[in-house]
């Protein structure tokens, strides 16, 4: 256990250690403004000696036409930047580091989402089948059908990219210690790296290097903006979530690694296998070698950290750490029901299976109140919320 819990540099931060909370969307955001809930949501779960050395935030719209979901929260104005305040401090008040996971949905939304009522964007006119969700004016929550896209012209694919670049220097007025660009499970960067979403003729479509060029002009653009060592990447090369579909999954994420890896981040963050806790291949598809993906990135030039996830527990942290295949872990679920996740593993306590009592959207019940774990010599009733 212990190579999990020894420091590491990762860009511009020491973390204590190689434990990462990852990001999970949780809707508890009206008019995308970030709540107190939020900050004793994001505090209970900081620090490496009790919870994660390193949070992703939820995932965090760039701009009023990047939101998918009701209720998630923005980095784009200043109300979002101050509302942003108590929930960084939260976190380095319990010694961890944040960084915000910045979103663009693409054709991942619905009309209802978006200003105007206009429809979503996307590389090309493709509608995802896929479900997004929404909360009505009673405050009742549900999936609906994703609503038909509309292609993107050159001109305004330059503006997202700058809408990257704010979102990330709002990020960083917010107090957060750094960004991480969500280009994985379908969403407008995956989009555009897919040959089934992305049916483009000009730069950006076509050659895998034209899918792979909107990947590298966002995180070089925030780069250039807030330093590359405070900015990671999220990819999922077999995720068929929202429609994502490649049939040249290893030449595709490859050259995408490859191209990164002159940008000098802070690390790479790779969702193995389907997503969800899948962490097999989907039928009839070629084996995807994540050793040779790695490989392509430290061949390009990269020499960030290289952060894996998707339904690990310790056991399997344990060996993908001591075989060298992760310099970080990230965990998901089991910091819903275990805010002291890191603490209950060094002094071998056991972990709450509780289940989030509402996991999209709801209040404070099933989303702050899971108490931490008492030690073992002291009785149950001793339990702290």
């Amino acid at each position: 256990m212990s190579r999990l819990f020894e420091p590491l540099q990762v860009g511009a931060w020491r973390l204590a250690s190689r434990v990462v909370m990852a990001p999970m969307t949780r809707n508890r955001a009206p008019g995308a403004l970030p709540t107190a809930s939020m900050a004793t949501y994001y505090g209970q779960r900081a620090g490496a000696s009790e919870g994660a050395a390193l949070i992703v935030s939820e995932a965090t719209a760039i701009s009023p036409s990047a939101q998918g979901y009701s209720d998630v929260p923005g980095l784009w104005s200043d109300a979002q930047v101050a509302a942003w305040h108590p929930v960084t401090e939260a976190v380095h008040a319990r010694g961890g580091h944040f960084v915000a996971q910045l979103w663009h949905v693409g054709r991942v939304s619905h009309t209802s989402l978006q200003p105007d009522d206009q429809a979503p964007v996307a590389p090309s006119a493709i509608t995802a089948q896929a479900r997004t969700y929404l909360v009505d004016a009673q405050g009742q929550g549900g999936f609906v059908e994703t609503s038909a896209p509309r292609a993107l012209t050159e001109r305004e694919i330059h503006g997202i990219v700058e809408d990257y670049a704010h979102a990330a220097a709002c990020a960083r007025a917010a107090g957060f210690d750094g960004v991480e660009v969500h280009a994985a499970n379908g969403y407008l960067i995956d989009q555009f790296l897919r040959s089934g979403a992305n049916q483009r003729t000009d730069a950006w479509g076509g050659s895998i290097d034209n899918r792979v060029r909107f990947l590298v002009a966002v995180t070089r653009a925030i780069g250039e903006r807030i330093g590359g060592d405070r900015v990671g990447v999220r990819l999922s090369p077999v995720t068929p979530t929202n429609d994502a579909h490649d049939p040249e999954p290893q030449a595709l994420f490859n050259a995408a690694v490859c191209a990164l890896g002159p940008l000098g981040l802070a690390y790479i963050h790779v969702v193995v296998g389907q997503g969800r806790g899948a962490r097999d291949h989907q039928q009839g598809e070629a084996e995807f070698s994540y050793e040779a993906l790695r490989a392509a990135y430290r061949e390009g030039g990269g020499r960030g950290a290289w952060m894996l996830n998707n339904g690990y527990d310790l056991a399997l942290a344990q060996e993908a750490l001591a075989r060298g295949d992760a310099d970080l872990i990230a965990f998901g679920r089991p910091f819903i029901a275990n805010p002291d996740l890191s603490r209950r593993w060094r002094e071998h306590l056991p972990l709450s299976h509780a289940e989030a009592t509402v996991f999209y959207g709801g209040g404070d019940a099933g989303y702050i109140d899971f108490p931490t774990a008492a030690p073992l010599s002291e009785p149950q009733s001793a339990l702290q919320p």
